[in-house]
C-alpha cells in the first residue's frame, strides 16, 4: 500500500496535529505510504471549512457515519473528546478501518475495557496516540534498560508538568468536565507519562495516590460560573510489577513549567534521565566505570541521541535539534507503516497498551478516594 487514504474525526488541536503529522510523512520518510487525506469529521460547518482549507480535504462531515462508510479511506485517527472514544473507535471496528486513537483509549476502564476487546477480535491495526515513545532518547534509554545497563532496578519517577490552568479565569471546557473527560492531571497528562514508565520500566503493580482541585470554579460559557470536579494535580507512590518503587506526578498547575515529561530510572548498575524540555539528549551514569583516582570516569553522561532515528529519514537529518511534532510526525509514520505491512511494530502503542493505562488510571483515582494502596488490574503488556 503505498498511499493510504484517511479519514480524521475530530479537528480541534489534536486533529490538527494529526493531519499536519500525515502531511509532513513524505519529507520525513521517503518511500514511506503516503496519507491521503480523503475527508474530516467536526462539529461544525465552519470548523468543517477551516479543515478543509487548511488541510485540503476535498470532503468534509459532521456525522462521523458518514465518513466511516467511505471505502476510499481505510484509516481513520480519533481526535475527539474522551467521552465519544468508545462510540467512535467501535464503529471504526466493525467498519473494518485501521484505527489510530488519540489518548485516552476511552472514557473510563469499563469502556477501555470494551473497546479493547473488540479489537482483539478484528484484523485491523489499532493505535494509540502515545508519540512520546517515538522520541530517539526514549528508543535508546529502552534499549539500554532491556541490555542490562540499569542492572536490578531500584526506582523511578515520572512526572509531566504544565502550567496551563493557572489562571482562574481560563473558562470551562471539556477538559475540565469530569462527564466529558474522565479526569484532569491524571487523565491528560497522566496517560503519556505512565506509558513511558511502562515502556520502559514495565507494568505498574500498586499506587497508592492523591488528588487536589485547587481552582474549584471557572467561568461557563453559558455565562457564571461552573463547578469544576477533575483533579488539578495528582501524586502517588507506585510500586512496578519486577519490585522497583517510584513516584508519579501530574500537574496542571506547575508554575514554571512549559511541556515537562521527566523521567529518571535508577538501578544497581546505573540510572537514566531525559526530560522533555532538552529532548535532544539521554543522559546516563555508569556505575560500572572507575572512581578512582578522585572520581575516575564517574559521572553523569548526556547521550546526543538528537534525530537518530533507527528509520532513515531525510528531513531534517539525525544531528539536527528535534522538536515536538517530529515526535508526531514519527509516530504517524508508524501507524502508517503498519497498516502497509499489516502488523505492528515493536514500538508500537496498542490498544492493549491504552488499556493498560487506563488501568492505572483508574487505581489512581481509586485510591484517591479510598486513601489507601490499590492494586492495578491485570495488565497484557505489549510495552516492556
Amino acid at each position: 500500500m503505498s498511499e493510504i487514504g484517511v479519514g480524521i474525526i475530530g479537528y480541534g488541536f489534536i486533529g490538527r496535529i494529526h493531519a499536519a503529522s500525515y502531511t509532513n510523512i513524505p519529507w520525513m520518510y521517503p518511500g514511506a505510504p503516503r496519507a491521503k487525506l480523503v475527508a474530516v469529521c467536526t462539529a461544525s460547518e465552519e470548523s468543517a471549512k477551516r479543515a478543509q482549507a487548511e488541510a485540503g480535504f476535498p470532503v468534509a462531515f459532521t456525522d462521523y457515519r458518514e465518513l466511516l462508510r467511505r471505502e476510499d479511506i481505510q484509516a481513520v485517527s480519533v481526535c475527539t473528546p474522551n467521552d465519544s472514544h468508545r462510540e467512535i473507535v467501535l464503529a471504526a471496528l466493525e467498519a473494518g478501518k485501521h484505527i489510530y486513537c488519540d489518548k485516552p483509549l476511552a472514557f473510563n476502564l469499563a469502556q477501555s475495557e470494551e473497546v479493547a476487546a473488540a479489537a482483539r477480535g478484528k484484523s485491523q491495526i489499532h493505535q494509540m496516540t502515545l508519540q512520546y515513545r517515538f522520541i530517539p532518547a526514549m528508543r535508546r534509554a529502552r534499549q539500554m534498560v532491556r541490555d542490562g545497563f540499569l542492572g536490578r532496578m531500584f526506582s523511578f519517577r515520572a512526572c509531566y508538568l504544565h502550567a496551563g490552568y493557572i489562571d482562574s479565569q481560563r473558562p470551562m471546557s471539556w477538559r475540565l468536565d469530569s462527564k466529558r473527560s474522565g479526569g484532569g492531571a491524571v487523565v491528560d497528562l497522566g496517560a503519556h507519562a505512565i506509558d513511558i514508565v511502562r515502556y520502559l520500566a514495565g507494568d505498574i503493580r500498586s499506587v497508592s495516590a492523591l488528588q487536589r482541585t485547587f481552582i474549584k470554579e471557572r467561568p461557563s460559557s453559558s455565562g457564571g460560573m461552573a463547578q469544576v470536579r477533575v483533579d488539578d494535580i495528582t501524586m502517588a507512590q507506585a510500586e512496578l510489577e519486577n519490585g522497583a518503587v517510584g513516584t508519579l506526578e501530574f500537574s496542571r498547575l506547575a508554575t514554571g513549567a512549559e511541556d515537562e515529561l521527566r523521567i529518571e530510572l535508577r538501578g544497581s548498575q546505573g540510572a537514566l534521565a531525559f526530560n522533555l524540555m532538552e529532548p535532544n539528549w539521554l543522559s546516563a551514569y555508569d556505575m560500572r566505570r572507575p572512581e578512582s583516582p578522585m572520581g575516575g570516569e564517574r559521572g553523569w553522561t548526556r547521550i546526543a541521541t538528537v534525530g537518530r532515528y533507527p528509520e532513515k529519514g531525510a528531513l531534517p537529518g539525525p544531528k539536527f535539534g528535534q522538536g515536538w511534532m517530529r515526535f508526531h510526525i514519527a509516530s504517524a509514520h508508524d501507524f502508517l507503516a503498519n497498516v502497509a505491512k499489516g502488523r505492528q511494530s515493536e514500538h508500537a502503542p496498542s490498544f492493549e497498551d491504552g488499556l493498560a493505562a487506563q488501568r492505572v488510571i483508574d487505581a489512581m483515582q481509586r485510591s484517591a478516594v479510598d486513601g489507601d494502596w490499590v492494586e492495578v488490574a491485570c495488565q497484557r503488556s505489549s510495552g516492556s
